[in-house]
């Protein structure tokens, strides 16, 4: 039997909420998503810039502010639309697909990436001498270039397993965006082992990834505790403190999600807004007001801005 999928057009039913707070909603995720797109792109533009900050650290740091600015850009936008007008919830049969695969390529290459992150951490606390040669501008560029890859990878087998079956009606994705598990609730077939084959890919590499980043941190708190110094030791968990606060905000969302017996639509919706909306928001906020040398590239970026403008 060929599975042909029937359906033309979804209808995104987005986040459960009163007719009378669309406005209001509208209002503060168009304002969250404008902070998110600005605030990530000024990451990018303070290290590109500044020579300073230009290492491994703030290599990974530019890859992330990336991601979390087309992570949102996937998601908010339309989220929007649907909030302005009964039309903007229609979705046509392809944009489901890209917008799917889009949302967990990005999802999935950050997940590999904040696991590369806390490896590079472990390495610049536990071998401070031999960090440079071991993190060189090579081995960056490839850890990098493999955390993309393997994000493609993971999406393109999520998205042609959750697509290859048939979908007759009804069309109503209980949503705010294309994502598995609702999606796989349209099907007019039998997709429990589908679902399974999507929970295990999902739990292998969020659970990979979580396992990898614990152990990191694990080896990082011993190596901390071994430093001398009470300033010292406070400067170490810094660094890590920032880091660990936007891995937490993206891991227990995403296993509170996909990695639970049984769905709660209405839930599920809400608690994705955490890493859909707020985590993207999280990741400038934490990493400047928590940096000083991003805080410092900032100020001087701006007094350079001035210079040029009373020339």
């Amino acid at each position: 039997m060929t599975n042909v999928s029937l359906m033309t057009t979804f209808i995104l039913m987005g986040l459960p909420h009163a007719p009378a707070l669309d406005t209001p909603l509208f209002g503060i995720f168009l304002v969250i998503y404008v902070l998110t797109v600005v605030g990530n792109l000024l990451i990018l533009l303070v290290i590109t810039v500044d020579s300073h900050l230009h290492t491994p650290m703030y290599y990974f740091l530019t890859n992330l502010s990336f991601i979390d600015m087309w992570f949102s850009t996937v998601t908010v936008p339309k989220m929007l639309m649907t909030l302005v007008s009964p039309r903007g919830r229609a979705i046509s049969f392809h944009s489901c697909v890209a917008q799917l695969y889009s949302f967990h390529f990005l999802g999935s290459t950050e997940c590999f990436l904040y696991t590369v992150m806390s490896y590079d951490r472990y390495l610049a606390i536990s071998y401070p001498l031999r960090y440079t040669s071991m993190m060189s501008g090579r081995t960056c560029a490839l850890l990098a270039t493999s955390t993309w890859l393997s994000g493609s990878l993971h999406s393109a087998v999520q998205t042609t397993l959750t697509f290859c079956l048939p979908f007759c009606g009804p069309n109503q994705i209980q949503h705010y965006f294309c994502d598995v598990p609702p999606i796989l609730k349209l099907a007019c077939a039998d997709t429990s082992a589908i679902e399974m084959v999507i929970f295990v890919n999902i739990g292998v590499v969020a659970s990979g990834c979580f396992l990898l980043i614990v152990l990191s941190y694990v080896s990082i708190v011993c190596s901390i505790l071994k430093i001398r110094t009470s300033e010292g030791r406070c400067r170490a968990f810094q660094t890590c403190a920032s880091h660990g606060i936007v891995v937490l905000c993206f891991f227990l969302p995403c296993v509170f999600i996909y990695l639970r017996p049984g769905s709660r639509d209405a839930m599920d919706g809400v608690v994705a807004v955490f890493y859909t909306v707020l985590t993207p928001l999280l990741n400038p906020v934490v990493y400047t007001l928590r940096n000083k040398d991003v805080r410092k590239a900032l100020v001087q970026l701006k007094d350079k801005v001035a210079y040029s403008e009373s020339k």
